[in-house]
């Protein structure tokens, strides 16, 4: 007997949505994993999805909203009105509000925090002056704190009492602040175990905790996980009041998003993440953007070589040389940016440290480039049997590693000194102008020596 082929389950939950039960799809999405809602959710018609959040309870749709991705997330939240969004937002942690409502427009996050509970939305609003790379900006905003002079018996009792709003914290530690909210230690869950009910709160607690500025970096927080193996880290201010904590899983997940983010960038996609399931206007111009610029830099490129046609046309065995320079010379800026992207991210080098870089890589580059020209300038001499050709070759190839490496080296630099994302444009930059300087450098000096080179 042939068994039935089981349905896929965005083809299951399709024919849910259909139903408008929403308890069948509440039972249907409890009964699989994450990893499958985000895929049986992605694969859903724009409709069936606005459909899917229309049906559920607020809560039940924030769980939908946590399994997947934020990008994919704030398109499904874009087509709701703001009062049902409002209302799903207020189920998600705060970590997931600040996150969702950077991926929206600024016209579309406002009009939904206009319709949030007046305390939520005030958060909210605060959140989001935070840049999201930030203490700040991955800080949860539910956490546990009480005074010094509270007893242990007056935090087990709190417990007790609002054991369902706790439910859902990430609690592992509990913080001491005075009447002003400032941080004066630490406890940890266990120490309200063995202690007497009776003992004061500052009699447990670890005093000068440590603890980030609200505006401590992504590789700060990175850096402070590596060293210290905790589950958390309260976030301050300025005047040492505590604003939030700082999960490790949410600095790793953002450091993901990070690198992504830059992957993506590298490979010419501009504006964030990109999935099939997105309208297709949308995923049309986050490719545009950069394939455009493309072409705009690769016509500055190709009019160098119509400057020199003629010289081009009267010795031919130049076309060959011409991709091996600019590519050779390329690698060779890559490198330099690879080594200023990974001083700056380690605080070795900083933006304002231009000449100490320009002079480390100049030496470099002679060296290298020296090295680099000799090989190919030999090649070309024992191809043709012409001395000037490898001349015009390898010295051409020779300047134009100075040059990349020089610029390889700065503009990481430059671009941070700007506020711009070095890791994504830096590369894309350098490999255009090498191109450019080295096409000029070779037919420059082969028009020079053009009675030679025929």
């Amino acid at each position: 007997m042939q068994t039935q082929e089981l349905k896929k389950p965005w083809e299951q939950l399709s024919e849910l949505v259909g139903t408008d039960d929403p308890e069948q799809i509440n039972d249907f999405l409890n009964s699989i994993n994450p990893a499958d809602t985000a895929l049986a959710v992605s694969r859903l018609t724009a409709a069936e999805q606005s459909r899917l959040l229309t049906l559920l309870e607020p809560e039940d749709a924030a769980e939908v909203i946590e399994d997947i991705s934020d990008t994919q997330a704030a398109v499904l939240i874009e087509d709701l009105s703001p009062e049902q969004a409002a209302a799903i937002l207020e189920e998600l942690g705060s970590d997931h509000v600040a996150d969702l409502l950077g991926e929206l427009d600024e016209k579309d996050a406002h009009a939904i925090i206009e319709q949030m509970d007046p305390e939520e939305a005030e958060e909210a609003r605060q959140f989001l002056t935070y840049a999201p790379d930030t203490a700040g900006g991955l800080m949860l905003s539910e956490y546990l704190d009480f005074r010094a002079e509270q007893r242990v018996q007056d935090v087990l009792d709190d417990l007790q009492a609002n054991r369902e709003d706790y439910a859902d914290y990430d609690v592992q530690y509990l913080y001491v602040t005075d009447e002003d909210n400032r941080l004066q230690g630490v406890l940890r869950m266990r120490d309200l175990l063995f202690p007497s009910r009776t003992t004061k709160l500052s009699n447990l607690m670890i005093g000068n905790p440590y603890k980030v500025s609200v505006d401590a970096s992504l590789e700060d927080l990175r850096n402070f996980f590596e060293e210290h193996n905790l589950f958390g880290v309260p976030v301050i201010d300025a005047e040492e009041k505590l604003l939030g904590i700082v999960l490790p899983e949410a600095v790793e997940e953002a450091h993901q998003k990070q690198s992504t983010k830059q992957f993506l960038g590298l490979s010419g996609i501009v504006g964030g993440e990109e999935f099939r399931s997105m309208p297709l206007l949308s995923r049309s111009g986050r490719r545009l953007s950069w394939l455009s610029l493309n072409i705009v830099l690769n016509i500055i490129a190709a009019s160098v070589i119509a400057l020199y046609q003629d010289t081009l046309t009267a010795v031919i065995a130049l076309a060959v040389f011409l991709p091996m320079v600019s590519d050779m010379s390329g690698c060779s800026g890559n490198q330099a940016v690879a080594v200023s992207m990974r001083e700056l991210s380690l605080g070795l080098v900083r933006p304002t440290e231009i000449m100490r870089v320009l002079g480390k890589e100049i030496s470099l580059g002679i060296l290298n480039g020296l090295a680099l020209g000799i090989l190919l300038g030999g090649v070309a001499y024992l191809w043709k049997g012409n001395p000037f050709l490898g001349l015009v070759v390898g010295g051409a190839l020779a300047v134009n590693t100075v040059v990349a490496v020089c610029l390889g080296g700065l503009i990481p630099l430059l671009l941070k000194r700007i506020r711009l994302d070095p890791a994504l444009v830096s590369s894309p930059l350098l490999t255009t102008v090498t191109d450019m300087c080295g096409f000029f450098f070779v037919l420059s000096f082969a028009s020079l020596l053009l009675n030679r080179l025929q």
